[in-house]
């Protein structure tokens, strides 16, 4: 398939209204992750979470998430006004995914989302994962604020095999979306620098041509087990080096911390995960 044909294809995928089934899709979700900037332009990953049906499809433009990040979270302040914000709901259960870019005004407390872009992506490097708990009412945890990652940090970044970047164009309009491989793939260089493959997927380049006009980057990686976060801010750059990527990857992307952001167990709790079969 050539260039022209791709291009045609990805441009059919994206639209800016809510076909029904994305909208049932949304209503069973569990959690998304929102991506936007804060109040100093930086730009983080964040998690909400709550019992299917809060998030659901209003009409065929229109989102209604309802909750918001809490007040230790760095999106917290910029998420009560209006702002550019990117949406993943993934569902690990059925290796499912869809993303929401557009703009949004705080609702109560929660969000209402007025869609841009509305795309589903294939299953691809998505671990399938179970629920096992959810405790609505678990006690805010306190979170812990650094300039580089410590030890246990970095075991578990190189534990990992999900996380979340959020990106933003040149005129800031965000966007979310989900990295998935075999535990080491997003590998720990420094305390300071990260590296990840871009592996191949949907050829929509959404993150990497974000990230080559705009480096602001933000990073949400989750133990699933317990509901904790690590939250990152700083900035990335894609690297065409062959020589800095595995087989099955088309480039690489480096990623510099500006701040840590991590917070201990949360409300929902998923079980073991069973690794996507088409991982490099």
């Amino acid at each position: 398939m050539g260039q022209a044909d791709i291009a045609e294809r990805v441009g059919r995928m994206i639209r800016p209204d809510i076909p029904a089934v994305a909208a049932g899709f949304l209503a069973e979700q569990r959690m998304v992750v929102l991506a936007a900037a804060d109040t100093a332009g930086r730009l983080w990953a964040s998690e909400v979470v709550g019992q299917p049906g809060f998030v659901r499809a209003v009409d065929d433009r229109t989102i209604s998430v309802g909750a918001r990040p809490g007040t230790a979270d760095p999106l917290h302040e910029a998420l009560t006004r209006r702002s550019r914000v990117g949406m993943i709901a993934l569902q690990p259960q059925r290796r499912r995914r869809m993303r929401v870019n557009g703009r949004s005004t705080a609702e109560g407390a929660g969000l209402r989302i007025v869609t841009d872009q509305v795309y589903s992506n294939c299953p691809k490097y998505i671990s399938r994962r179970e629920v096992e708990s959810f405790t609505p009412d678990i006690e805010a945890p306190t979170v812990r604020h650094s300039v580089e990652l410590d030890a246990d940090q970095r075991a578990a970044i190189a534990a990992a095999d999900t996380f979340f970047v959020a990106t933003a164009d040149g005129e800031g309009n965000a966007d979310a979306s989900h990295r998935g491989g075999n535990p080491g793939f997003l590998q720990v260089l420094s305390p300071t620098r990260l590296r990840w493959p871009d592996y191949r997927g949907n050829s929509m380049f959404m993150t990497l041509g974000n990230i080559e006009v705009n480096p602001r980057c933000g990073i949400l990686i989750p133990d699933w087990s317990t509901g904790a976060m690590l939250q990152l801010t700083g900035t990335a750059a894609v690297i065409w080096a062959p020589d800095t990527f595995a087989a099955g990857a088309q480039c690489s992307l480096d990623f510099t911390v500006e701040e840590v952001v991590e917070r201990p167990g949360g409300a929902l709790r998923w079980g073991p995960a069973e690794l996507s079969p088409v991982n490099p």
